[in-house]
């Protein structure tokens, strides 16, 4: 029995003293069960929304007020005319316009109804089905107040719903855009890392970098190959999305394809990145797909509304680089925007891949020198 304690007592100091084992144990349930809680929620909160409100009397007023009273949405900005509603949604600055008519109290007086209309980004079809959810039951609580006010006859606001981009509500339009981020993140990372870390095992590595050709070369040479295979890979998906799926590319295709070289790019980065530090196949394997699905999954926006993490999660989800590709790609291909509209987006994602492979590069030559 001592024995047994002994050896029972050896294996708890080993995974003591391995932050890694440590890390797995107790890190990594933490952080899910965290994550997770904050992510898997169908709800909408702090939602930025626009007003338009020409009317600008008590019943607008009362609309307003208890829109901005709830939880689940925040007046980004107020309106002055009807071509700024296109304008606001090509910012990406808000989700939902709502219009009241110059009129719309007068209506109310004298036709006992009038009407509110919601304008919502339906690229992402969940997200807007659930914010006209939302504005119903608010605008449904204040004809209730309505019908309580004394007037000659009962009041009733009715709500007319336009969306905008996606008018069928397809949930392509949001799956498509995600797969391709999470799938090419996944796929240049993992076999880059993976092929690294191979040639290195065998111990050819070395071998390749003493040889005349300078090892930035040797590196990028065997980037290279994985570049050209994930333009495949992105072509594929393009022809898939629109032949098999009926996907239109309402933006230029030729934009389309240069931020997604880029993206790839920085998924070839980050996949150098992986083989500086696996020391295996199965781990580097391991780090591509638990280092980089979930969080392209969880922080891209793809799958949940980023709304909805506390500050700190939405602050991580601003290093990752599927959050810029994924919007980028929502934004010219369903929403037919230019580069005037996403440059901001595709700036930071050039600079994410200029950083990512400069210390990749940096750090691999090291480890292998």
């Amino acid at each position: 029995m001592r024995q047994f304690a002994t050896l029972i007592r050896k294996e708890f100091l080993h995974i003591l003293r391995d932050r890694r084992s440590l890390f797995v144990l107790f890190g990594m349930p933490i952080m899910q069960v965290l994550i997770f809680g904050f992510a898997l929620s169908n709800e909408v909160k702090d939602c930025r929304i626009a007003v338009l409100d020409s009317s600008k009397d008590v019943y607008t007023e009362g609309v307003i007020q208890k829109l901005a009273a709830s939880q689940y949405f925040e007046i980004e900005r107020n309106l002055t005319s009807i071509a700024d509603i296109e304008r606001a949604f090509q910012s990406g600055h808000i989700k939902m316009a709502v219009v009241f008519s110059p009129n719309f109290g007068e209506q109310l007086l004298h036709t006992n109804k009038a009407q509110v209309q919601l304008i919502t980004d339906a690229s992402d079809p969940n997200t807007a089905t659930t914010i006209i959810n939302y504005v119903g039951a608010i605008i449904a609580e204040y004809n209730q107040q309505l019908l309580k006010t004394p007037t000659e006859g009962p009041l009733s606001i009715s709500v007319e719903t336009r969306m905008l981009y996606n008018p069928q509500l397809r949930g392509e339009y949001n799956f498509v855009p995600g797969v391709m981020a999470m799938i090419l993140m996944l796929i240049s990372a993992m076999m880059t890392s993976v092929a690294i870390v191979r040639e290195k095992e065998m111990g050819t590595m070395e071998i390749l970098l003493v040889s005349p050709m300078k090892p930035i070369w040797v590196i990028l040479s065997k980037m290279t190959p994985f570049l050209l295979l994930s333009i495949v890979n992105f072509t594929t998906i393009l022809l898939l999305a629109v032949y098999v799926l009926g996907l239109p590319i309402k933006g230029d295709l030729g934009l389309l394809f240069m931020v997604s070289i880029v993206y790839i790019i920085c998924s070839l980065a980050l996949g150098l990145l992986i083989s500086s530090i696996a020391e295996s196949q199965q781990v580097a394997m391991f780090l591509a797909l638990g280092g980089l699905m979930m969080p392209t999954i969880l922080f891209s926006g793809f799958m949940f509304p980023l709304e909805n993490l506390p500050l700190p999660m939405q602050l991580i989800s601003n290093i990752i680089p599927a959050k810029w590709y994924f919007i980028i790609v929502r934004h010219v291909m369903i929403e037919g925007l230019t580069f005037s509209s996403i440059w901001r987006e595709t700036a930071i994602l050039g600079g994410m891949t200029v950083v990512l492979l400069t210390v990749s590069l940096l750090k691999f030559k090291t480890r292998l020198e």
